[in-house]
């Protein structure tokens, strides 16, 4: 596209200042008199040339080429001879996209200054692109530093009242918007399906438990096994079913789990997840029961990886000063 711009920018320019052509000139000639009578009026009526120094071939050469150049009207052949003009004079900078995204929206802030704002914390929740995803898409080696300032010029810009934001503004925000705004996924409801079971799904550090809910006196499977026979800890046994524990429902349910990686407490609080989303399937109005009881909320801590040269993950070895 800036290719093609600069291209036309140059055959308009070519057209409104064609270069004149150079004229050639020549030394004037001499003639010399002579002392006899008869030759005199014929050499005096026709006058002898000065010698020329110059060279033929070249002045030939020289003609046919102005007469060349004169006869090509085509500005695309011309364009070698001509300096190129850059599309922007971001062109001398060291990242000449990433200058004019900055300087087009801090221009857009000058003039848009004086609008209204909303108050702090109730402007729309927008997700920006990433420094890796905007990098990608530049090309160009830009500095986290340089990206806070333009993601700090976005957010002020996404502060204006919406009723009163101008258009431009808007297009220009939805450049660098992703293209899934996770504010506006919305989870998949849980259904109860036509045998009156619910399914779920609960995951803790490298487990992961798919998890069956259906009214019945209270039995607990997992994978196959009873509940003692799967967890040997009791805080496991407890962390299991506490869903059904902390809202009264444990003889209301039979639970039928599926758990695989990681050890038993993981698998344990990825049941606790898979039951509590399963029993709010079939009771809704548990959610905010199961909420205090920290029931619905995923833990997202993971196991911290071994550095080299320690025991565990921070565990050093014994100091030995000898």
């Amino acid at each position: 596209m800036e290719a093609r711009t600069i291209r036309a920018g140059l055959q308009q320019a070519l057209r409104c200042c064609k270069p004149a052509p150079r004229t050639i000139c020549f030394r004037p000639s001499r003639s010399y008199a002579t002392t006899t009578s008869d030759s005199s009026t014929s050499s005096a009526s026709t006058p002898r040339q000065f010698p020329s120094f110059s060279n033929s071939n070249t002045t030939n050469r020289s003609s046919s080429s102005a007469a060349a150049e004169e006869e090509i009207d085509d500005p695309e052949e011309k364009l070698r001879s001509y300096r190129v003009v850059p599309a922007s004079p971001s062109y001398f900078t060291a990242l000449p996209r990433f200058t004019d995204d900055l300087l087009k929206l801090e221009d857009l802030l000058r003039r848009h200054s004086t609008l209204p704002v909303l108050p702090p914390g109730e402007q729309p929740r927008v997700s920006w692109l990433t420094y890796q995803q905007y990098t990608m898409s530049n090309t160009e080696p830009i500095r986290k530093a340089s990206y806070a300032k333009l993601l700090k010029t976005l957010h002020r810009l996404n502060q204006i009242h919406p009723a009163v934001i101008p258009g431009e503004v808007s297009a220009e925000l939805e450049r660098y918007k992703r293209a899934v705004q996770p504010s506006e996924n919305q989870a998949k409801p849980l259904v109860v399906d036509e045998w009156g079971r619910s399914r779920a799904v609960g995951r803790r550090k490298t487990s992961h438990a798919v998890v069956w809910c259906v009214e019945g006196e209270g039995e607990v499977k997992v994978n196959g096994r009873s509940l003692s026979e799967m967890f040997g800890r009791l805080h496991d046994r407890e962390s299991a079913v506490w869903p059904l524990k902390s809202t009264g429902r444990l003889g209301l349910y039979n639970v039928w789990a599926i758990v695989k990686g990681g050890g038993t407490t993981g698998q344990a609080e990825a049941m606790t997840l898979g039951l509590a989303k399963a029993l709010m399937a079939h009771e809704p109005g548990l959610k905010p029961v199961l909420r205090r009881a920290g029931c619905v909320t995923r833990d997202t801590r993971e196991v911290e990886r071994k550095k080299a040269g320690k025991l565990k993950a921070r565990k050093m070895p014994a100091w030995v000063k000898r």
